[in-house]
């Protein structure tokens, strides 16, 4: 039987990267838009797992002439399998009694996350990682942990092969760098500009790369072998390599967003080498790398990380759903949930990993013994284990139901108002573009058909019949998200002669392409109407590239009221704030008519209802007939 290693060095400036890395993914999912680059923190923790678990195999390896597979599983099952078992089974439970609209495919998520395919799941499903409003899994995130499963199983048989054929470091080194950039060439060759780019995000075939990568480093850079003892000259390079890395790192975070077209054309693997580089440099016992990352802070991060990241999901699923005015105070909630998601995983660290990581589980049947015992020392544990099979039956009854409201999910009413609004666009919008390649002939046309439903939408608006004559003869291009869909044919009703493309998810880097397109086909009215913000904010450049598609044209932009999402005050201020650059931008503000009128929204506080459509369709109409 193989021996533990007699040689293991504790790397503590590993704990300091691990840190970064958790930081970065909690940041980014609180905050996409500030820290649009903090997804990478992801690829810094495979990077870090392939080094570490290729550098251990290797010394078994090397120490003990064979790697024993079976005990390599049972150690990375003990270490990983407990937080994520009780994460995945707390969560499924609290979904059952709280939040029963994520139970559909509940059991599904639930087994393919045991069985380590979740990513795999999640693209079979078409699900979006970068769908900030839509998307309320609290299960998004382990996708990551399913890709590191698939590579714990296949790791060790390969580490085997490649020894058993190519015998020394380099040669494997090669094969392994080799394989790395054929997985970032298929990243950037399965990318398409302008699509989601979540199957290759969640894909282990183009996120493979970073493991890859560090598990390369470990055949050249072994940490048994580095040597503390350096001439000044290596140590300087070292630390200048090291720190050079590091604050590029976080440029990065703040950089490179997860839709770019760079990030999956070179910049996500660029990201990897630099990660590539932290590790080395902390891991060299000649470079002062570790003990910059050394400290008490770091330190309690890094060994709760692993928890830090399977809960820092369901805490802002489950928070943010009870807490309805996230964006009156983002900063104060920001801080509310991260300090959760700390005490959650300080105690699933303190009472769950760490001890079942060494727990002898021969002693079970012991253990259940005295628990089920009259003696009152074991009362606390008796208490806990009744609170845990509750709340695994709970779960357990969860995943069963989770088919039936598959099945027997109810329709959603906005979903089905914004369906068939589509297809009432597409009918109306053919019919403008006809009566507008034939101007002259079908003006009168046009009149007269809004004359004789002016007193039917009289009854139906606060407008009078005056303004909904004039209403009729304006000319009106509106580009907008879902609440614009939501709301369309309301608006057609008042404004005949009004084009709308409106599309669920759009946000306003994709209105670009859209706006660009109508320009060409002449489709953009002498006013244009925009809709755009409630899916996420938007950069300047972005703004001012709407602005310049649109030309002289005047414009009607209707600002945001989404209070369940942070970036609804920073939309609305950046509106504000364009008005005096642009004179040809009104804002129409909705955010302030629409104050204390949750009565007009569909459950998400977002979509105007029937009722409340009245009010929205005749507040904007109000704004664009008095300011056109």
């Amino acid at each position: 039987m193989s021996q533990r290693l007699k040689k293991h060095r504790y790397i503590t400036g590993f704990d300091g990267i691990r840190t970064i890395a958790v930081i970065a993914v909690i940041l980014y999912h609180l905050m996409p838009y500030n820290i649009q680059g903090g997804y990478l923190g992801v690829s810094i923790f495979f990077v870090l797992s392939g080094y570490l678990i290729t550098d251990l195999l290797n010394q078994e390896l090397e120490q003990n002439g064979q790697i024993n597979i079976w005990a390599f599983y049972q150690r990375r099952i003990r270490r990983l399998y407990p937080g994520l078992v009780t994460m995945v089974i707390a969560t499924a439970a609290y979904i059952t009694v709280f939040q029963r609209n994520l139970l559909i495919s509940l059991r599904t998520t639930m087994i393919t996350n045991f069985c380590y395919v979740y990513n795999w799941f999640q693209i079979h499903q078409g699900q979006s990682y970068f769908d900030r409003f839509s998307n309320q899994s609290p299960f998004t995130h382990l996708w990551s942990l399913s890709i590191e499963g698939q590579f714990y199983f296949v790791w060790p048989f390969i580490i085997i092969m490649l020894w058993k054929f190519l015998r020394r470091r380099l040669p494997i080194f090669d094969v392994i760098f080799i394989a790395a950039f054929f997985s970032a060439l298929a990243m950037a060759l399965l990318f398409v500009p302008g699509e989601d780019p979540s199957r290759i995000y969640f894909g282990t075939d183009t996120r493979m790369f970073s493991i890859l990568l560090g598990a390369g480093l470990s055949f050249v850079w072994p940490s048994a072998i580095l040597k503390k003892e350096l001439p000044l000259s290596a140590r300087t390079f070292l630390n200048l390599a090291g720190l050079s890395a590091l604050a590029l790192i976080i440029l990065m975070f703040f950089q490179l967003s997860g839709e770019s077209d760079l990030t999956y054309r070179g910049g996500m693997f660029f990201f990897s080498l630099l990660s590539v580089i932290l590790v080395a440099t902390v891991a060299h016992p000649g470079s002062d790398m570790n003990w910059i990352l050394s400290n008490r802070v770091f330190s309690w991060i890094g060994k709760r990380s692993y928890g830090i990241y399977l809960y820092q999901y369901p805490v802002m699923i489950f928070y943010e759903a009870k807490v309805q005015n996230i964006a009156n105070h983002p900063w104060i909630h920001a801080v509310i949930e991260i300090a959760l998601i700390l005490l959650i995983s300080h105690l699933s660290y303190k009472y769950l990993e760490r001890p079942l990581q060494h727990f002898d589980f021969h002693q079970t049947k012991r253990v259940l013994r005295e628990i089920f015992s009259l003696n009152l020392k074991h009362r606390v544990k008796k208490s806990a284990f009744v609170l845990m099979a509750v709340v695994f039956v709970t779960a357990l009854a969860g995943s069963f139901s989770s088919q039936a409201a598959q099945t027997k999910q109810p329709t959603n009413p906005l979903q089905t108002k914004i369906s068939d609004n589509e297809k009432a666009i597409k009918k109306h919008n053919k019919q403008v573009a006809a009566q507008q390649t034939t101007e002259k002939s079908s003006s009168s046309a046009a009149t007269s058909s809004s004359s004789s439903s002016v007193t039917k939408i009289t009854t139906d608006s606060s407008l009078s019949a005056n303004q909904l004559t004039t209403a009729g003869k304006l000319q009106i291009t509106a580009v907008g998200d879902s609440v614009l869909a939501d709301g369309s044919v309301d608006l057609q009703r008042i404004f005949p002669q009004m084009y709308i493309d409106a599309k669920v998810g759009r946000q306003a880097k994709d209105a670009i392409g859209v706006l660009q397109s109508l320009a060409q086909q002449h489709k953009l009215a002498p006013i244009v109407l925009l809709s755009l913000g409630t899916n996420g904010p938007f950069t300047s450049d972005q703004l001012q590239q709407i602005m310049q598609i649109i030309g002289r044209r005047q414009v009607f932009w209707v600002n945001t009221h989404v209070p369940t999402r942070r970036w609804q005050g920073q939309v609305n201020q950046a509106l504000k704030q364009a008005t005096s650059r642009y004179r040809n931008l009104r804002i129409i503000d909705w955010y302030d008519y629409s104050q204390g009128h949750t009565d007009w929204f569909y459950s998400d506080n977002v979509h105007p209802n029937q009722y409340g459509l009245k009010y929205y369709s005749s507040y904007l109409a109000e704004q664009i007939l008095k300011n056109s």
